[in-house]
């Protein structure tokens, strides 16, 4: 479970001629399609091509970079999820629109001396999902700032001795997934303690920012446009001395999110059995099919737990609802999360948030199984 017409690109090429009037740039929404187009069509030659002569027509660095290939990247997302396209043309559209990225970076018109302070970008530790992190580090580059773009997956520990290096004005941190939170607040934790804020952003704080406020950041902004806007606006408040993760989250106290994190592998293990014992169907998988259902598992658990760490069931509920999605997109019988969702509350029924959170997370898949079910009629 994770978050994705072919064509090629027709725009004609420029003779070189005595000099004329810049060209208008085109639309954007004619941009955008053809862009769309190249990227399915795996033809980075022509993907960079319409994005370089949109550039040579005037069409500034900052409008490509987030109106046409953050867009076209968004809808690659869309499309893997309804299942329109496969994995691999995911992973392919994606690398296409990170080099895209690049060519639009070094093209002269988006380089600009650094005029304003510094700023490290990077990913949260275990998250891959790097494209809206360089996306934000090629805004700030054409905003004048100095920016150290550090990628994805950076450990804490890493992130802190490079701030000791170079001793940032602000970190920007990216998280794309709830699951990373728990990493994400040690991370926040970590730079404000050595007195750098940070800013944070991307879906895995949720709607409005609500974890970026619950896990003690800076400040936060929605995109990238916003983030640098944020940062022109001045510094950022200086992390307030002595303040430690467990100041944000009380909750934890209980130990529940530890104890379901840490029971992960014998978790899904236990509930693998189960639902073999349970649905004799299932005895028939294919090694390849029991390894996917054991990756589902897998991610139930972590999402769950990062609702147990977050002290908010919405975390929870909220990816079932994606994740049938997804499974009914597939042709996947999506009420067979239920007893998977069953099976972990037997397992952790001394566990009073955690049986409130699974219960909850069936409440929310039966409401949308019997939506669907409704749209269906």
């Amino acid at each position: 479970m994770s978050p994705h017409d072919t064509g090629t690109d027709t725009a004609p090429t420029t003779a070189v001629t005595a000099p004329t009037a810049p060209r208008s740039a085109a639309a954007p929404q004619e941009l955008l399609a053809q862009v769309w187009e190249s990227v399915m069509a795996f033809d980075e030659a022509a993907t960079v091509g319409t994005l370089l002569r949109a550039l040579d027509a005037g069409t500034p660095a900052e409008d490509l970079l987030l109106d046409v290939i953050a867009a076209v990247q968004g809808r690659v997302g869309r499309e893997w999820a309804a299942n329109r396209i496969t994995v691999a043309q995911e992973h392919a559209a994606t690398a296409i629109n990170d080099r895209a990225v690049a060519a639009v970076a070094l093209h002269p018109s988006a380089r600009t001396e650094p005029t304003r302070g510094r700023v490290t970008v990077a990913c949260v530790d275990g998250e891959w999902h790097a494209l809206p992190a360089r996306l934000l580090a090629e805004v700030l580059r054409i905003r004048g700032w100095h920016v150290d773009y550090l990628g994805a997956q950076v450990p804490a520990p890493h992130l802190v001795a490079h701030l000791h290096r170079t001793g940032p004005d602000a970190v920007a941190l990216s998280g794309s997934l709830a699951t990373r939170l728990p990493a994400a607040h040690a991370t926040i934790t970590a730079c404000q303690a050595v007195g750098t804020p940070v800013i944070a952003g991307g879906a895995a704080f949720g709607p409005e920012g609500r974890y970026a406020r619950l896990l003690g950041a800076d400040a936060w902004a929605p995109d990238a446009r916003a983030a640098a806007d944020e940062l022109a606006c001045g510094p950022l408040p200086r992390p307030r001395p002595g303040h430690q993760a467990v100041d944000d989250l009380p909750h934890l106290d209980d130990q529940e999110y530890t104890l379901v994190a840490r029971s992960r592998p014998r978790l899904v293990r236990t509930v693998l059995r189960q639902l073999e014992n349970s649905h004799p169907a299932m005895r028939s998988y294919t090694d390849v099919q029991r390894e996917r259902t054991a990756e589902d598992l897998s991610h139930i658990v972590e999402f769950l737990a990062a609702a147990l760490y977050t002290g908010d069931e919405d975390v929870f509920c909220g990816f079932l609802r994606w994740t049938a999605g997804v499974l009914d997109a597939r042709g996947v019988a999506t009420a067979s999360l239920l007893p998977a969702l069953e099976f972990l509350e037997r397992e952790l029924q001394d566990f009073p948030r955690t049986t409130a959170t699974l219960r909850a997370g069936a409440a929310a898949l039966t409401r949308t199984l019997l939506t669907a079910a409704g749209t269906a009629e």
